[in-house]
């Protein structure tokens, strides 16, 4: 019942800046907070940024000051801003609901990002 489609992957070069959004769909009851995570390759996958129903953000430090994250209600999507791109950038990345009292998790399917040199 609960869906999540990401868009806005793609190849870009280092210093460069993407746009990520993610469409939710379906009914999410309570409090719940909306975020990227991202698997680089090889590694595990780890947290960007959350964003909670209230607009207020948290970042992941190897992001802050280059990546914006942002929900709009009404429309039930999420993005992220991805500016000054760098090589260690380069992952797939999900989009990501939690539920904060239930401690449910949703999640898209991945979109890869390639930061090239």
């Amino acid at each position: 019942q609960v869906q999540l489609v990401e868009s806005g992957g793609g190849l870009v070069q280092a210093g460069g800046s993407l746009r990520l959004s993610c469409a939710v769909s379906g009914s999410i009851f309570g409090v719940n907070t909306m975020g990227w995570y991202r698997q680089p390759p090889g590694k595990e996958r780890e947290l960007v940024a959350t964003v909670s129903g209230g607009g207020k953000p948290k970042y992941a430090d190897s992001v802050k000051g280059r990546f914006t994250i942002s929900r709009d209600n009404a429309k039930n999507t999420v993005n992220l801003q991805m500016n000054s791109l760098k090589v260690e950038d380069t992952a797939v990345y999900y989009c990501n609901v939690r539920q904060v009292f239930s401690g449910d998790n949703y999640w898209g399917q991945g979109t890869q990002i390639t930061v090239s040199s």
